[in-house]
């Protein structure tokens, strides 16, 4: 066997390869086309280049302590106290070291959570030893606030010393404002509350941190990286100022703050982006005066990434933003089972979302090295490029008057909006690829398992005298699942999907690649595709539609078969009584005499996918 002296030996053997000459053999490749081509912007306008030198002299980043793993945390939201207990312990007894109690009306809820009583906080919290090194994240709302107090107030019962315990709090008004797009009080009337709670708590011996600055609100609404960033430091930074302002010394206050952040299945967006924030909060500290600490940086995987259809791919998105946020520094991480976006998730889904974490720290070792993307050039620049763009946004909600004032300005959400829209239309042309709902879909797929659970239900929460744009969360794959559910509701009611026959034209080597894209992109939208052979005869062709009994046609060959068949077979299948004709590809040149012959439609590969598919159901209802 080789040793690495020999390995290093023989690599001295090959001329160093510089930039030039890879930009050389990539300009053959080109053929004249730009390079631009091969370099990628993320919705901020950041560029990524294709290929990067090692980076030097980037800051240092300091986060999680060398090889200390993150805290794997279990979401706990069964809305029955004592089947949620069950859970919380068997999450612990295999492999969880951390609860993330979601209450009802939080961000994050999704429409189920717990009831925010004291008595659920002593049921749930039943046999959980929380002075044994397990850490406890709240997440609440306005009208599940009283959840930290009956917190507090259990621990206390119980004799146990506060300071022994790690309960992250979880206040956070200005995101539930946001979210809402309403408060009944102004910010300064919203203060002394918040203050006070924060106060009470650290006067019982909470160490915290106790206020959530919350990114999560911008990543569910379908934010940017740098607008997540951004809203997270500013609501960060407001609330240490409100702290401050109530007496507490900055040092202290300091502590009570802690951040969080969507990790989604861009993996390397997702690293700089968690990176990039603990240099920003630094900066922060360092322009208040402060000794820069590491801030303490929650992860859940995002929702706006989960779908309702083939939602085992949501396992492999959680795997990647685990993967992500990990090496990005996340010091604990809540993965959201793969089936939360189709209702309360089971066992199965639950142990899952744990395990997840599980294999990743202790089969794949990902928490021994601190930091392993420090050097990368990909990686510390797009952190860098984040850092800019993102106190440039902080800077910009600052001189609004503070985040709750860009709030009330509409600030904030006008760019959300824009984003929100640009990847709308991105996930419409399917250039922005979710597996299973927008890409190979799966007509046939099982029906996945949920829990039979009813929700909570709370008391409306004051008035709104003050009211701006909500951010209200979303999933990506939304609009075409809303296809899929009405060809389910179709199937129901006359036993059959709605179909489009694929009209092949010519040999399989001239139709196949355009009939495999057609039958992905009508089946995304809930339309059976009938497959069948290459036609060159007309009478053929209608014959096979009129025994499909499929409403829709779509032409599938090559452009040169096109050009020979086409016309002729767009006619017979209008003789047929096609009921619409599409045709895989674009036209070109042949669009009028296509068009005269029947062709009402044209699907390829960046075309509005969503446009078309709701055009087609348009259609079929006019049959």
């Amino acid at each position: 066997m080789a040793s690495i002296d020999d390995d290093l030996r023989l690599a001295a053997d090959f001329a160093p390869a510089t930039y030039d000459d890879w930009r050389k053999l990539v300009d053959g490749v080109l053929k004249g086309a730009p390079f631009e081509k091969l370099v990628g912007k993320t919705y901020d306008g950041l560029k990524i280049e294709p290929i990067y030198p090692r980076a030097r002299g980037a800051p240092p980043i300091v986060g999680r302590p060398p090889a200390a793993p993150w805290q794997i945390m279990q979401r706990i939201d069964q809305p029955d106290a004592a089947l949620a207990n069950a859970q919380a312990l068997h999450d612990l007894e295999n492999g969880a070291n951390g609860l993330t109690l979601v209450f009802a009306g939080a961000n994050g809820a999704h429409g189920f959570g717990l009831d925010p009583s004291a008595d659920t906080v002593e049921k749930v919290l039943d046999g959980v030893f929380i002075n044994a090194g397990i850490a406890i994240e709240l997440q609440i709302g306005p009208q599940s606030r009283t959840a930290a107090i009956h917190i507090a107030e259990y621990v206390k019962r119980g004799g146990v010393d506060p300071a022994a315990c790690d309960i992250r709090f979880g206040l956070d008004p200005i995101g539930a404002c946001a979210v809402s797009g309403s408060s009944p009080h102004a910010w300064p009337e919203i203060v002394p509350a918040f203050t006070g709670a924060i106060k009470d708590l650290a006067a019982m011996g909470f160490k915290g941190p106790l206020a959530a600055a919350d990114g999560r609100v911008i990543h569910d609404a379908g934010g940017s990286e740098v607008q997540e960033l951004a809203f997270a430091l500013a609501a960060g930074v407001t609330y240490l100022r409100a702290i401050e302002s109530a007496g507490i010394a900055l040092e202290d206050a300091q502590g009570m703050i802690y951040a969080r952040l969507a990790a989604d299945a861009d993996q390397f967006l997702t690293m700089a982006k968690f990176r990039a924030l603990r240099l920003l909060w630094a900066r922060v500290e360092q322009a208040s005066g402060l000794a820069p600490r590491p801030l303490f940086i929650a992860a859940d995987t995002a929702w706006r990434m989960l779908t309702q259809r083939d939602a085992y791919v949501n396992m492999l998105r959680a795997t990647v933003a685990t993967f992500s946020a990990g090496l990005g520094g996340a010091d604990s991480i809540n993965v959201l089972p793969h089936t939360l976006a189709l209702g309360l998730p089971d066992a199965f889904a639950r142990r899952a979302a744990r395990n997840t974490q599980l294999v990743l720290l202790e089969e794949s070792n990902l928490a021994r090295v601190s930091d392993p993307a420090a050097g990368s050039g990909g990686i510390e620049t797009l952190t860098q490029q984040l850092c800019e763009a993102a106190w440039s946004l902080f800077q910009e909600i600052e001189e609004a008057g503070g985040v709750f004032a860009a709030l009330e300005q509409n600030l904030i959400q006008r760019k959300v909006a824009a984003t929100r829209k640009a990847r709308e239309a991105n996930i419409a042309r399917r250039q922005e690829v979710l597996t299973g709902a927008t890409e190979f879909p799966n007509l046939h797929e099982a029906q996945v398992a949920v829990l039979d659970a009813k929700p909570v239900e709370l008391a409306p929460y004051g008035g709104s005298r003050i009211e701006f744009d909500p951010l209200p969360p979303m999933r990506l794959a939304a609009p075409f699942e809303r296809l899929r559910d009405r060809s389910d509701q179709f199937l129901k009611k006359s036993g059959a999907r709605p179909k489009v026959f694929l009209a092949n034209l010519g040999t399989a080597a001239d139709f196949t690649p355009r009939a495999t894209f057609a039958k992905s992109f009508f089946e995304t939208g809930g339309i059976e595709t009938v497959d069948s052979e290459g036609f060159s005869d007309p009478t053929d062709l209608a014959a096979a539609f009129k025994v499909s009994g499929a409403e829709l046609a779509c032409l599938c060959s090559s452009d040169k078969v096109y050009a020979a068949r086409a016309p002729a077979a767009a006619r017979a299948l209008q003789g047929a009584g096609a009921g619409y004709i599409y045709l895989a590809g674009r036209p070109g040149d042949l669009e009028a005499a296509l068009r005269d012959a029947g062709v009402g439609d044209f699907v390829f590969a960046g075309g509005d996918a969503l446009a078309a598919l709701q055009g087609a159901w348009q259609q079929m209802e006019r049959a």
